[in-house]
Protein backbone atom coordinates (compact mmCIF):
# COMPACT_ATOMS: atom_id res chain seq x y z
CA UNK A 1 0.00 0.00 0.00
CA UNK A 2 0.94 3.85 -0.86
CA UNK A 3 1.87 6.06 1.51
CA UNK A 4 -0.73 9.09 1.41
CA UNK A 5 -0.89 12.41 1.99
CA UNK A 6 -2.13 13.05 5.70
CA UNK A 7 -2.06 15.94 8.27
CA UNK A 8 -0.42 15.03 11.60
CA UNK A 9 -2.33 13.13 14.12
CA UNK A 10 -4.81 15.77 16.38
CA UNK A 11 -2.03 18.75 16.55
CA UNK A 12 1.08 16.75 16.81
CA UNK A 13 4.40 17.88 15.21
CA UNK A 14 7.14 16.15 16.49
CA UNK A 15 8.96 15.42 13.00
CA UNK A 16 7.85 18.66 11.60
CA UNK A 17 9.50 20.77 14.54
CA UNK A 18 12.49 18.32 14.79
CA UNK A 19 12.61 18.96 10.72
CA UNK A 20 12.31 22.48 11.20
CA UNK A 21 14.65 23.19 14.07
CA UNK A 22 17.74 21.25 12.48
CA UNK A 23 17.08 22.63 8.93
CA UNK A 24 17.67 26.08 11.01
CA UNK A 25 20.08 24.99 13.10
CA UNK A 26 22.57 23.79 10.08
CA UNK A 27 21.39 27.01 8.54
CA UNK A 28 20.40 25.21 5.37
CA UNK A 29 17.67 25.33 2.61
CA UNK A 30 15.46 23.10 1.80
CA UNK A 31 17.05 22.80 -1.15
CA UNK A 32 20.12 22.07 0.37
CA UNK A 33 18.64 19.88 3.07
CA UNK A 34 16.61 17.60 0.74
CA UNK A 35 20.21 17.21 -1.60
CA UNK A 36 21.71 15.80 2.26
CA UNK A 37 18.79 13.51 2.56
CA UNK A 38 20.38 10.50 1.02
CA UNK A 39 19.47 6.92 2.42
CA UNK A 40 22.86 5.15 3.65
CA UNK A 41 21.71 1.41 2.66
CA UNK A 42 20.70 3.25 -0.87
CA UNK A 43 22.70 5.69 -1.58
CA UNK A 44 19.41 7.31 -3.13
CA UNK A 45 18.18 10.94 -2.47
CA UNK A 46 15.13 10.26 -0.33
CA UNK A 47 12.80 13.38 0.23
CA UNK A 48 12.07 15.93 -1.95
CA UNK A 49 12.58 20.11 -1.55
CA UNK A 50 9.11 20.61 -1.40
CA UNK A 51 8.25 17.52 0.58
CA UNK A 52 10.51 19.41 3.64
CA UNK A 53 8.78 22.67 2.70
CA UNK A 54 5.11 21.30 2.89
CA UNK A 55 6.52 19.82 6.29
CA UNK A 56 8.03 22.75 7.97
CA UNK A 57 4.95 24.79 6.92
CA UNK A 58 2.59 22.09 8.48
CA UNK A 59 0.55 21.07 5.06
CA UNK A 60 -0.43 18.11 4.76
CA UNK A 61 2.62 15.39 3.75
CA UNK A 62 3.09 11.71 2.30
CA UNK A 63 3.92 10.01 5.49
CA UNK A 64 7.39 8.83 5.53
CA UNK A 65 8.39 5.46 4.70
CA UNK A 66 11.62 3.56 6.46
CA UNK A 67 13.93 4.99 3.72
CA UNK A 68 12.84 8.47 3.68
CA UNK A 69 13.14 8.24 7.61
CA UNK A 70 16.95 7.09 6.93
CA UNK A 71 17.74 9.83 4.43
CA UNK A 72 16.06 12.27 6.45
CA UNK A 73 18.18 11.48 9.91
CA UNK A 74 21.37 11.70 7.75
CA UNK A 75 20.03 14.89 6.52
CA UNK A 76 19.29 16.74 9.51
CA UNK A 77 22.26 14.88 11.31
CA UNK A 78 20.14 13.11 13.87
CA UNK A 79 20.40 9.64 14.83
CA UNK A 80 18.00 7.39 12.97
CA UNK A 81 15.62 6.75 16.27
CA UNK A 82 15.13 9.67 16.74
CA UNK A 83 13.78 11.00 13.32
CA UNK A 84 11.46 7.46 13.85
CA UNK A 85 10.44 8.53 17.36
CA UNK A 86 9.35 12.01 15.88
CA UNK A 87 7.70 10.61 12.93
CA UNK A 88 5.57 7.55 14.99
CA UNK A 89 4.55 10.24 17.69
CA UNK A 90 3.31 12.59 14.98
CA UNK A 91 1.99 10.69 12.45
CA UNK A 92 0.81 7.69 14.42
CA UNK A 93 0.26 9.03 17.85
CA UNK A 94 3.17 6.63 19.30
CA UNK A 95 4.89 7.95 22.38
CA UNK A 96 8.39 6.63 23.49
CA UNK A 97 8.97 7.32 26.59
CA UNK A 98 12.10 6.59 27.87
CA UNK A 99 12.94 8.71 30.28
CA UNK A 100 11.17 12.06 31.52
CA UNK A 101 14.94 13.02 31.17
CA UNK A 102 15.83 11.96 28.15
CA UNK A 103 18.83 10.22 30.25
CA UNK A 104 18.05 6.85 29.15
CA UNK A 105 17.86 6.97 25.57
CA UNK A 106 21.26 9.11 25.78
CA UNK A 107 22.88 5.94 27.24
CA UNK A 108 21.51 3.20 24.86
CA UNK A 109 22.60 5.51 21.93
CA UNK A 110 26.51 5.94 23.89
CA UNK A 111 26.83 2.49 24.52
CA UNK A 112 25.68 1.09 20.82
CA UNK A 113 29.53 1.03 19.21
CA UNK A 114 30.66 -0.12 22.10
CA UNK A 115 31.32 -4.74 21.87
CA UNK A 116 29.28 -7.00 23.12
CA UNK A 117 31.82 -7.36 25.97
CA UNK A 118 32.12 -3.47 26.65
CA UNK A 119 28.00 -4.11 26.88
CA UNK A 120 28.50 -7.03 29.37
CA UNK A 121 30.71 -4.67 31.38
CA UNK A 122 28.47 -1.74 31.46
CA UNK A 123 25.42 -3.63 32.59
CA UNK A 124 26.99 -5.53 35.31
CA UNK A 125 28.45 -2.08 36.42
CA UNK A 126 24.80 -0.18 36.51
CA UNK A 127 23.74 -3.51 38.32
CA UNK A 128 25.99 -2.77 40.76
CA UNK A 129 24.86 0.40 41.71
CA UNK A 130 20.74 -0.75 41.32
CA UNK A 131 20.82 -3.82 43.89
CA UNK A 132 19.24 -3.99 46.96
CA UNK A 133 20.95 -5.35 49.94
Amino acid sequence: MAAQDRSPTAGRSQLRDLARDRKNALGLSYERLAARCIDPETGERTVKSSWLHRLATDLPVQIPDYPMLRGLAVGLDVPLGRVQDAAGAEFFGVDVEWSASGEARALIESAAPLTPTQREQLQRLIESFTRQE
